[in-house]
Order: structure tokens, then sequence, then C-alpha cells
């Protein structure tokens, strides 16, 4: 079998560390994300409502 020592979990500073990095990844891709949503919905109700 493997040997567990060799996955231990990640240091409690570096977990601290990575977190702004991670929420700065979540709105990098979030909110062009929110906006590509908003002008769908925006343009799609245009066109069906005219």
């Amino acid at each position: 079998m493997s040997d567990s020592s060799s996955q231990s979990p990640p240091d409690v500073s570096t977990v601290k560390v990575r977190r702004p990095l991670i929420a700065l990844t979540w709105l990098w891709v979030g909110a062009p994300l929110a906006y590509g949503l908003y002008e769908l919905i925006r343009k799609a109700t245009q066109l069906f409502t005219g």
C-alpha cells in the first residue's frame, strides 16, 4: 500500500498565505462571468420582449 506520511496535510501558514490568492483568482474569473451573464440576460430580454 502507499505510505501515508507522504500525503501530509498542508501547513497552516501556507494555507493562510494562499487564501488571498484564491480569493483574487475567484474574482479574476467570477467578475467577467457575472458581467457576461448580466449582459446575456439583458439582451435576451430585449430580444424576446421587443
